[in-house]
């Protein structure tokens, strides 16, 4: 058992005497206690020790070793084995330049990015601003504080416009199957394939959520104007996958959306895209619309089965809510529970035309993003068409 430190301290001079010292020589005096010296700290390399060494041994792995072996360690092994051990580093680092590959140099296969120094589609010429249409969106907006909006609106003919967060990048949901059309109908006029070429429905291309092809047959073929329909009036998932399989799968739409000069539009899943990487603007989407409408990226043809398709839509409850009997509407609508949106053309009963675009950030299905939509479409409408 431990002696008590009382005692410890009678019974032993030398720390007898210290205590007496310090304790007892000066009852009145407080003692300092004791300071530790610091510890050095030790010096950081700088940034230019660290660049030499991260040379050094670059040069070292991929240089003096492959050398070193080669010259004087691989002769030690018949060919046969000799060959095993070669080792590729660049094909070690870039696995996939044998065959993705767009440039070639000093001889070597590279990526390259895609320039394009004239953009296939046209920006909508914009005159003035709406004000007066723009508050009443803005008031309207403001009762509604769960809800984030993005509007564009574009009049034909005196190509005024209203911009409220247009330029915002948001999750495209289904109205993502926009960019999917036209496109298909473009690589149809370049002769890829036709309208009534048929493709069959695999177990793969099977997408839960909206639409019903999910459900049909297996091994069924079905032709490319079919899939073209219930993917727009239906917003079907499965039949949107088989359609961009077809072009060549995502990375081809991308290519293709960056050629019409689309820089904020990408397709980034497959369908359905319940997180919303798919995403989109306000503003690229009204620059879509009118360019299906008044460009000629795709032939008079085509535009006639494009807007058949998006003349029946059967969501019927956003945009088409807010709009009088005897207006005429192509749009396409979106969903995903956390963004709610519908893009067109809109005909008025008195002949004006304007594109409008409206998407809104809700609380997960919550009914007011519908209400929001419904009453800006009417709020539009009667702005322009009166």
């Amino acid at each position: 058992m431990p002696k008590p430190e009382y005692n410890y301290y009678q019974n032993n001079d030398m720390y007898t005497a210290m205590y007496e010292q310090y304790y007892f020589k000066d009852a009145n005096k407080k003692v300092k206690p004791l300071k530790r010296k610091p510890k050095q700290k030790k010096n950081k390399k700088n940034i230019f020790q660290k660049i030499v060494s991260i040379i050094f041994f670059s040069t070292l792995l991929f240089y003096v070793l492959p050398f070193s072996f080669n010259t004087y360690i691989a002769d030690v092994f018949p060919q046969n084995e000799r060959n095993m051990l070669n080792v590729d580093y660049e094909k070690m680092l870039f696995p996939t330049n044998g065959y993705l590959y767009k440039d070639l140099f000093l001889g070597k296969y590279i990526i390259k990015d895609t320039e394009y120094s004239k953009h296939i589609m046209v920006n909508m010429q914009e005159s003035f601003e709406r004000k007066n249409l723009k508050n009443r969106l803005l008031a309207l907006a403001s009762e509604y504080k769960s809800i984030k909006p993005s509007i564009y609106v574009w009049e034909y003919g005196t190509k005024s416009y209203v911009n409220i967060n247009a330029d915002e990048v948001f999750p495209a949901a289904s109205i993502i199957k926009v960019p999917v059309l036209i496109e298909m109908f473009r690589e149809i006029e370049q002769g890829k394939f036709s309208l009534y070429d048929k493709m069959v429905l695999e177990d793969h291309y099977r997408a839960s959520g909206s639409g019903r092809l999910q459900y049909s047959q297996g091994g069924i073929a079905h032709s490319m104007d079919y899939l073209a329909r219930i993917m727009i009036e239906n917003s079907d998932n499965s039949s949107t996958n088989m359609i961009m399989s077809k072009m060549g799968g995502m990375p081809e739409m991308n290519r293709a959306m960056k050629r019409w000069g689309l820089t904020s539009t990408h397709i980034n899943n497959w369908l359905p895209d319940l997180d919303g990487t798919n995403v989109t603007t306000a503003k690229e989407l009204a620059k879509m619309f009118y360019n299906i409408d008044a460009t000629n990226i795709i032939s008079n043809k085509s535009k006639r089965h494009i807007a058949d398709y998006l003349g029946h839509v059967k969501n019927n409850r956003l945009l088409q809510a807010g709009l009088p009997k005897n207006a005429i509407l192509l749009h396409k609508t979106g969903d995903i529970g956390f963004m709610l949106g519908d893009a067109g053309i809109v005909k008025t009963a008195n002949g004006r035309k304007y594109i409008v675009v409206i998407m809104a950030k809700r609380p997960y299905n919550s009914h007011k993003g519908k209400d929001f939509i419904v009453k800006a479409s009417k709020i539009i409408y009667n702005n322009i068409a009166n």
